[in-house]
């Protein structure tokens, strides 16, 4: 009997891939204990190598780090770690030199609740089917939005984007789903709590389709940034149906001819120490 499959599992959005957030922050030192001693991720060995950036690689992901006053997600950035007890055993071992910070963790069972010196949140899942079969990644990145708004949001990504969106309930609050790449998503997550002034931050995202939403934000005065041939931004998410301002995060949007997409990341083992060493075991083996 031939097998049957279910096709529509395999379609896509027009957001192909979420690549980066960027979030600068003020100490490069504090940031490579949080980042690359802490939760155990690579710093890119070749670019951004200096002083006054820092590229860190999380799978197919990263995590942009500029050297300037601190800037905060008004949300949560999601990860998939290989191994959460040894992420409990290093941040641990950093916890006294980032002492005086924000820096903070919990354990939540089958997560790890992270703070950074300077309040970005993240939450740190096992390797599970919900994420697909990485073992390490940033599936996901989750905005808190205000109340009434997930409606609209989940209208402007199918809209104007082309993303495939559903609104659901996470954790009990209206959410607008937003497909964003291979097991990848952003939500936005309806609070109630008032939302601190936005900061600067943004996400990186890759899409197919890069001309129709391009000239859609156009006709909306919505484009803040032409930055050449590959590469457009926009800052505000408004209600399709009235403009309305909606919620404000700036969005890198770059096209598939983009120099940079499909960049192999190196990923290292963060098991691997010089004492024992164990030869061949530096690369991390895990799927991503």
């Amino acid at each position: 009997m031939a097998a049957t499959y279910d096709r529509a599992r395999e379609d896509v959005s027009n957001i192909v891939h979420l690549e980066h957030v960027n979030v600068t922050q003020p100490d490069q030192r504090l940031a490579t204990l949080f980042y690359v001693s802490g939760l155990g991720f690579t710093r890119d060995p070749f670019l951004m190598v200096g002083l006054d950036n820092m590229w860190i690689n999380i799978g197919r992901s990263q995590m942009h780090l500029p050297t300037n006053r601190p800037q905060k997600i008004r949300g949560t950035i999601g990860l998939v770690v290989p191994d959460l007890t040894l992420l409990k055993q290093r941040l641990e071992r950093v916890a006294a030199a980032l002492e005086g910070t924000d820096f903070a963790f919990a354990d939540g069972g089958t997560f790890v609740d992270v703070t950074c010196p300077w309040g970005n949140r993240f939450r740190c899942h096992a390797p599970v089917a919900e994420f697909g079969d990485t073992e390490l990644a940033m599936p996901y990145v989750e905005f808190d939005v205000p109340a009434g708004s997930a409606g609209g949001i989940a209208l402007f990504y199918a809209d104007i984007i082309g993303a495939t969106t559903e609104v659901v309930s996470r954790e009990g609050a209206q959410t607008a789903s937003v497909s964003a790449g291979r097991d990848q998503h952003l939500f936005f997550r309806e609070t109630a709590q008032p939302l601190p002034a936005y900061d600067g931050h943004h996400v990186q995202i890759y899409i197919a389709d890069f001309s129709g939403p391009y000239r859609r934000l156009l006709e909306r005065n919505l484009i803040t940034l032409d930055a050449d041939a590959h590469e457009w931004r926009f800052r505000n998410i408004v209600d399709p149906r009235n403009n309305q301002a909606l919620f404000t995060v700036e969005h890198e949007v770059r096209s598939l001819k983009h120099p940079l997409y499909g960049r192999p990341l190196v990923n290292r083992n963060p098991a691997q120490t010089n004492r024992p060493y164990a030869r061949g075991q530096d690369a991390f083996r895990g799927i991503y």
